[in-house]
């Protein structure tokens, strides 16, 4: 193989790997603000997920004494799920029982987020930066030299069954319903309460995917602040994708081909190192600055419903 063949490869693998977590992200940020709830708490639910999933699949080994034990990481999948489900479920609580400001709940998330897991590393392995190295990461598919994690190839295909959730079934139809109008939806039947929940819910399960794909996937270990403001640029590609799935794929491959450009970059001459560690936030901030006037959010995220 050539060097721009070899080049060429390893850049379009590392921006598979780098666009997943941020495909994910947004697909779930997507099922929060259609059905009119604000979640920036991505970044937060993102830690939160790649916490659990290192943490549970390290203290399973641990008790389980060494050996391959390929189920493992599922499990840490599984778990990291559940609470991505679960700390979305009370910024869900808060926002739309409790009619508070979305914004403000969501921060607060945020700010849990950079605190809670040094708590958790030092009450289990003394320090406050990572956690140990886990054995059974997730698996790599694929044929040899193009070998993907399958959360990646899951992330991808999520893409086409979002798109017909959203569009093409009676729940969709009603998720976005709450998100545009929630009193016309109200006066037909529907609980905007309830799908605003599962909305929120969904967000915080596909996030916590996005974080154990981040730890057990990506790395093999969790390290404080891994997610490198990843779910805000999630939020950015989901406004430039204006909420829709397909156009979440091709604003979060955007992104995660700059991510990948960047490491490819690294070590090389061609820019100082500043601006290749900086090029993906700064395309993040010029598509903002250029498209973020014309993107319409869903008409109701974000005004909490009183019946």
């Amino acid at each position: 193989m050539s060097l721009d063949a070899a080049f060429l490869t390893a850049l379009l693998l590392s921006t598979l790997r780098q666009t997943a977590p941020l495909l994910l992200t947004a697909l779930g940020g997507m099922f929060s603000e259609r059905s009119g709830v604000v979640n920036i708490a991505l970044e937060g639910i993102l830690l939160f997920g790649a916490l659990t999933a290192a943490v549970v699949v390290e203290r399973l080994e641990a008790a389980l004494g060494p050996g391959p034990h390929p189920w493992l990481p599922w499990v840490g999948v599984l778990a990291a799920m559940g609470v991505g489900g679960l700390v979305a479920f009370v910024h869900a609580l808060v926002s739309i029982k409790y009619r508070a400001d979305q914004i403000i709940s969501a921060t607060a998330i945020n700010l849990l987020a950079l605190g809670a897991p040094s708590l958790v590393l030092t009450y289990f392995y003394g320090n406050a930066t990572s956690s140990k190295e886990v054995e059974n990461r997730l698996p790599l598919w694929g044929p040899e030299g193009f070998q993907l994690s399958p959360l990646v190839y899951a992330a991808f295909l999520l893409v086409p069954l979002t798109w017909w959730v959203l569009f093409k079934t009676p729940f969709g139809l009603r998720l976005r319903a709450v998100g545009e109008h929630p009193e016309a939806a109200d006066t037909l039947g529907v609980n905007v309460h309830r799908m605003r929940y599962v909305g929120v819910v969904l967000s915080g399960v596909l996030t916590g995917l996005a974080g154990a794909y981040l730890s057990i996937g990506f790395l093999n270990q969790f390290v404080r602040g891994m997610s490198a403001g990843m779910g805000f640029i999630a939020l950015a590609a989901l406004i430039f994708g204006k909420w829709h799935p397909v156009g979440i794929l091709f604003s979060t491959l955007l992104f995660g081909f700059a991510s990948a450009l960047a490491i490819q970059l690294q070590g090389s001459e061609i820019l100082p190192a500043v601006l290749v560690q900086a090029f993906p936030y700064v395309v993040t901030v010029l598509v903002l600055a250029g498209f973020i006037g014309k993107s319409r959010p869903p008409a109701a995220v974000g005004k909490p419903y009183e019946k």
